[in-house]
């Protein structure tokens, strides 16, 4: 049985201010959770009896470590939900320290940033991307969604167990960044990137929503990569939806480099 402080936790979590000050998370859904559990540190665990049946592996384990791990009812599972649509288990979280040091970018590796993305789907979508695409890390800029929020806890599908997110402002990022790593951004009037040499390794740089890479954060990067439209001079839509276009990005530079 779920208390009524409980709920009020769970449901608190939904605001990033309680999330910063509890530093917990809430995630729902047993893919989600299942992945979860191995990454994070679970505080709390509520989940239907079917549930519970199926994965006696999982609940002995929590018991085990001292991991709260209740059965509830649909209705109760429903008024401490955060989704429209409740799924059969629920579990608060610790949230992960990751470092944001510019020392922290591993040289030999493709990595993500963002900045100024603020809507909490497309980081998740573009966490779950990167997952896909081998990269492990993206650093975003301050003003960027919250990994921790519901939205972008159930968009990344669990690929956040297997990427780092870090918040930093980006110019102070790319300006201590080595001779070794090159520099990718996104722009508008940037050279058609089919017709580049890109690299193995580096940052690429994704933009806000509506304006792009802000001013500051463009003036560090060198190679400006544009994805054209087709057919040539043909009248198209304005733009490209981030995570989209993140993920063409992506599936360039992992084409170019599994080509023998």
């Amino acid at each position: 049985m779920l208390s009524k402080n409980k709920i009020k936790l769970i449901r608190s979590l939904e605001q990033k201010k309680f999330r910063k000050e509890e530093k917990l998370f809430v995630a729902e859904g047993h893919k989600l959770v299942e992945d979860l559990l191995p990454a994070f540190n679970c505080t709390f665990l509520a989940a239907r009896k079917e549930w519970l049946d199926s994965r006696r592996d999982i609940a002995g384990k929590l018991a085990r470590q001292g991991i709260e791990a209740v059965e509830v009812s649909p209705e109760e599972l429903q008024r401490a939900s955060l989704q429209k649509n409740p799924q059969d288990v629920l579990a608060v979280f610790r949230q992960r320290e990751e470092p944001a040091a510019a020392e922290q970018i591993p040289e030999e590796e493709l990595c993500l940033a963002l900045d100024g993305v603020q809507d909490p789907g497309n980081l998740g979508t573009i966490v779950r991307i990167a997952d896909w695409f081998g990269i492990r890390h993206i650093f975003c800029s301050p003003d960027t969604a919250d990994l921790y929020n519901p939205k972008t806890v159930q968009a990344t599908m669990g690929a956040m167990a297997r990427v780092s997110v870090h918040y930093l402002p980006l110019p102070d990022l790319l300006h201590r960044l080595p001779p070794s790593v090159p520099a990718y951004g996104t722009f508008l009037d940037g050279e058609d990137m089919y017709g580049m040499e890109l690299s193995r390794n580096g940052l690429i740089v994704m933009g806000n929503e509506g304006n792009g890479i802000g001013r500051e954060t463009a003036a560090c990067i060198s190679r400006k990569l544009y994805i054209p439209s087709f057919p040539p001079g043909q009248a198209t839509s304005e733009s490209l939806n981030v995570a989209v276009a993140t993920a063409i990005v992506c599936a360039e530079f992992r084409r170019r480099e599994s080509r023998p």
